[in-house]
C-alpha cells in the first residue's frame, strides 16, 4: 500500500539539489580487497573440520538453530565448489576507497552514475551484513531510470563498512550509533561534498539511519527503511488500535513474535558476551559459518536463492569469507554491546522535515503497521512485498531497487 501522493508538494520544497566535490582529496585513497594470502588457512580449517554425520535430534526443527544438513550442504561447497577469486574480483567491480576521519578508517564504496544530476543515497548494513549485501543493487541504481512523472532518477551510491566491519576500523568500547551516525555524515558532507542526500538503512544501519534522519536534517533529506529501532508493537497493541492484518502482515507479525520471544539467543550472546562468542570463533571459520548462516537461514525468505532472489550458498559463503578473511567477527558482535537497549519504546516524530519511506517485506523479523510507522516520520510511502524477508539487498533486489527509485523520484522533483 502507499500513502496518498497529495504529500508529494509538501514534501518536495525541503528537498534540494545535491552537490557534489571531486572525489581526489588528500585523505581519500582507492583501495582493493586483496584477500587471497588467507585463503589456503582457510581452506585447510573448512576442509579440516569434523561435524557430526546425522543430526542429535533429527526432528529438531530452525527455530533450535542451523540445521545440520544445510550446515553441511554450505561446508561441502566451500571445499568443492567455492571460488574466492571470482567472488573478490566481483566486489573488486565496486569502486571503493578508505578514508579516515577522526581516529577511525572508514572503507566505503563509492559508485558514480553518469546522470550529472543523480542523488547521493547512503546504504547502511547490519550484523551479519557488509557491503556484500548490497552488491546486487548498487551499480543499477547508479543507472538512470525515468519515473511514470517522467523525472529522470539516478545516484551516487555510498556504502560504508560500519566500524568494526570489514576495512573499517574497530571503534572505541563506548562508541555508540550516534558516533557512527556523525561519522558518516561527515564522509557524506565534509569528505564528499554532498551537501543534501538520501539513505536506506537494514538492521543495525536502521539505528544509524534513525539517527542521521532525525539528527542531520539539513543534510539528511529523505529516508528509507525496512526496520526500524523501535520495539514492535506486540498483537495485542495491534488489536487495541483496531489495525486489521492483510494476510503479508500476518506472516511478518508471527515471525515478528517468534524472533521477540524465542530468537534472540544470539541477540543475548553478542550483547552481554562479545569475547566469548568472538574467541570462540575467531579462527573458526565453519563456526563462523554456523552462527551466521543460522541467522540467514532463519530471517530471509524460505525462498531463498529462487528468484528473484540472490541468497544463495555462495552469497552466504562469500559474505562469511568476507567475516573470517578481514579478522572482523569478534569486533562485529562488539557491535550489540556497545549498543545495548537499541530499540525504543516511545513513538516520537523526530524534529525534520525529510520524507520517510518505508518497505515491509514479508519474511522480515520486524513488524511494525503503517500506522506505527507514520508516528516516527514523515511517512509519504509504506509498501509491501510478498516475496523477501531481512535481507533485502539480497532477498528481493528488484523490489528494493524499485522502492528506492520512487524515493529517489520525490527527492528530485524539487530540480
Amino acid at each position: 500500500m502507499v500513502l496518498s501522493a497529495l504529500l508529494l508538494g509538501l514534501v518536495t520544497a525541503a528537498l534540494g539539489t545535491p552537490l557534489a566535490k571531486p572525489l581526489a582529496k588528500p585523505n581519500v585513497q582507492p583501495f582493493r580487497i586483496d584477500l587471497s594470502a588467507g585463503i589456503p588457512h582457510l581452506e585447510a580449517l573448512v576442509k579440516n573440520t569434523n561435524l557430526p554425520s546425522t543430526p542429535l535430534y533429527p526432528g529438531a526443527g530452525i527455530e533450535f538453530g542451523i540445521q545440520l544438513d544445510f550446515l553441511q550442504d554450505l561446508k561441502t561447497q566451500w571445499v568443492e565448489g567455492y571460488n574466492w577469486t571470482e567472488q573478490e574480483a566481483e566486489l573488486n567491480e565496486l569502486a571503493q576507497y578508505t578514508t579516515t576521519i577522526g581516529n577511525q578508517t572508514v572503507h566505503f564504496v563509492h559508485e558514480i552514475s553518469q546522470e550529472k544530476d543523480a542523488i547521493p543515497l547512503l546504504l547502511l548494513h547490519g550484523w551479519p551484513g557488509s557491503i556484500q549485501e548490497f552488491l546486487p543493487i548498487i551499480k543499477p541504481l547508479t543507472q538512470p531510470w525515468t519515473s511514470p512523472s517522467g523525472k529522470t532518477v539516478s545516484f551516487n551510491v555510498v556504502v560504508p563498512s560500519l566500524p568494526g566491519f570489514l576495512f573499517s576500523s574497530p571503534p572505541p568500547q563506548n562508541w555508540t550509533d550516534v558516533e557512527t551516525a556523525q561519522l558518516f555524515n561527515t564522509l557524506m558532507t565534509d569528505v564528499l561534498g554532498y551537501s543534501k542526500y538520501a539513505l536506506h538503512a537494514t538492521d543495525w544501519g536502521v539505528d544509524i539511519g534513525y539517527h542521521l534522519y532525525e539528527s542531520f536534517n539539513a543534510s539528511v533529506r529523505a529516508a528509507h527503511f525496512v526496520f526500524l529501532p523501535f520495539l514492535p508493537p506486540s498483537p495485542q497493541d495491534i488489536a487495541d488500535n483496531n489495525i486489521t492484518l492483510n494476510d503479508i502482515e500476518k506472516v511478518t507479525l508471527n515471525r515478528t513474535v517468534d524472533w521477540l520471544t524465542t530468537g534472540q539467543g544470539y541477540f543475548q550472546e553478542q550483547e552481554f558476551k562479545p569475547n566469548d562468542i568472538g574467541l570462540a570463533l575467531y579462527d573458526n571459520p565453519v563456526g563462523q559459518l554456523a552462527w551466521i548462516g543460522s541467522g540467514i537461514q532463519l530471517w530471509s525468505d524460505p525462498r531463498a536463492g529462487t528468484g528473484p532472489s540472490v541468497l544463495t550458498h555462495t552469497a552466504i559463503l562469500t559474505g562469511v569469507s568476507l567475516y573470517y578473511l578481514t579478522n572482523s567477527f569478534q569486533s562485529s558482535v562488539w557491535q550489540y554491546a556497545r549498543n545495548t537497549g537499541v530499540f525504543r519504546t516511545i513513538y516520537a516524530k523526530p524534529p525534520t522535515n525529510a520524507p520517510m519511506f518505508f518497505s515491509l517485506f514479508e519474511y522480515n523479523i520486524g513488524f511494525w503497521p503503517q500506522e506505527y510507522v507514520a508516528k516516527v516520520g514523515n511517512l509519504v510511502s509504506y509498501k509491501e512485498h510478498d516475496f523477501g524477508g531481512h535481507f533485502a539487498g539480497l532477498d528481493n533486489p528488484p523490489a528494493l531497487i524499485e522502492d528506492l527509485r520512487e524515493m529517489g523520484e520525490y527527492f528530485a522533483s524539487n530540480e
